[in-house]
């Protein structure tokens, strides 16, 4: 432990599995309090009880407007601050658009988009207020390079990054930083739908990235010098040919 996030607080949406809940873990190993954010509550809070005294449960249903716009002086009450903001929580639907659900369309686009954006919202006055401040995105490699097997999915992180290189520019006057880290294909829930042969696959020929390797870019990105903004930072498996 370097101590790198040390008096810092982080709060961080979709915390309770997959790539949210190892970035608390490395960020809380780097000495900051992160408030984890979830629906999931019986998780959330044993996973605290967990991961120690710095981690904070908040539970949060993101699909319902009034809970993401209300976030701020929870966050602020248990934790006594807010230094970052980590937009991690997101849906993944892939397959063909003439044979998808519009319906589930609807709520991974209201998840990755909607309640991403309104998250953002309610945090970015109080970081422009300090004068200081984080928002992170989690994105994905899909919002750079359409991926033809998931376009409802890439979609959403082409909204995704648009809003971060609009918002970054609005808010850099302020001393707040804005940034996107996009991984490839990452072992998580989100990749639950994936045809077994195509899972397999990329299991056996290394395609796939663990949720640490994510954590650890988006360490590095936290720690750069406040004059040094990482707009985005795209990670990828070696045998992944984008």
């Amino acid at each position: 432990m370097a101590d790198l996030m040390k008096g810092k607080v982080v709060a961080i949406t979709g915390a309770a599995s997959g790539i949210g809940l190892e970035c608390a873990r490395t960020l809380l190993a780097e000495g900051a309090k992160v408030v984890l954010i979830d629906r999931a509550q019986d998780r959330l809070e044993q996973l605290c009880k967990d991961l120690g005294p710095n981690a904070l449960p908040l539970v949060v249903d993101l699909l319902k407007p009034a809970e993401v716009s209300g976030m701020l002086p929870r966050i602020i009450e248990i934790a006594g601050g807010l230094d970052v903001f980590h937009a991690n929580a997101g849906a993944y639907i892939g397959g063909p658009v003439a044979d998808g659900d519009p319906d589930a369309w609807d709520r991974m686009l209201n998840l990755n988009i909607n309640a991403a954006f309104r998250s953002v919202h309610a945090v970015l006055p109080h970081m422009i207020a300090q004068k200081s401040g984080d928002i992170l995105f989690t994105s994905s490699i899909a919002g750079v390079v359409p991926v033809i097997w998931e376009p409802i999915y890439t979609a959403s992180k082409f909204a995704v990054q648009a809003f971060v290189h609009s918002t970054r520019r609005q808010v850099a006057q302020h001393g707040v930083r804005v940034g996107a880290v996009l991984p490839g294909p990452v072992v998580t829930a989100l990749l639950d739908d994936w045809p077994k042969e195509k899972m397999e696959e990329a299991l056996a020929n290394g395609s796939l990235m663990q949720p640490k390797e994510v954590a650890d870019a988006v360490l590095f990105m936290l720690t750069r010098p406040r004059n040094v903004t990482i707009r985005d930072l795209v990670i990828l498996p070696n045998s992944v040919d984008l």
